[in-house]
């Protein structure tokens, strides 16, 4: 099991895993005062967390299902990722995609936070690529119907 140094300025709980086999972890609104969010509008979102994450790892911020399909409530920059040498606060883009208000309040699960492996690449700049079945065939379409 991976550590990650964490430092928690809220009263909420630290994130954890709600089952055995889950991939993320609630994170809470760490807000003064609830936050209205009115029809289409944006707001950015303390979560009192700060974290040392080892080089080669992210953690990725992704929207609660929950709140996404009850109140039409999401994040902007999905997944937004978390760099391992950030080390300023934890905060959520929300945005409201439905028709009504949604009232943000204190300790409230906003979002999920997945931590990941990544690799960092070395480009070599080539004159063609490989060639593949598929060639350049995307944004739906795999050459299967």
């Amino acid at each position: 099991m991976l550590k990650v140094n964490i430092i928690n300025t809220s009263s909420n709980p630290l994130p954890s895993y709600a089952t055995p086999l889950s991939a993320g972890v609630d994170l809470y609104a760490n807000n003064e005062a609830p936050i209205v969010l009115e029809s289409l509008q944006r707001c950015l979102v303390p979560t009192g967390l700060y974290i040392e994450l080892p080089p080669g790892y992210e953690a990725q911020l992704r929207p609660r299902s929950g709140l996404a399909i009850r109140h039409g409530i999401s994040l902007l920059n999905t997944p937004g990722t978390i760099d391992a040498d950030y080390r300023g606060e934890i905060k959520v883009i929300l945005v409201n995609l439905s028709p009504d208000p949604f009232t943000i309040q204190k300790g409230e699960r906003i979002a999920q936070m997945v931590i990941a492996r990544h690799e960092q690449v070395q480009w070599e700049e080539v004159n063609t690529l490989g060639e593949t079945r598929r060639g350049s065939g995307g944004f739906g379409h795999t050459g299967k119907h």
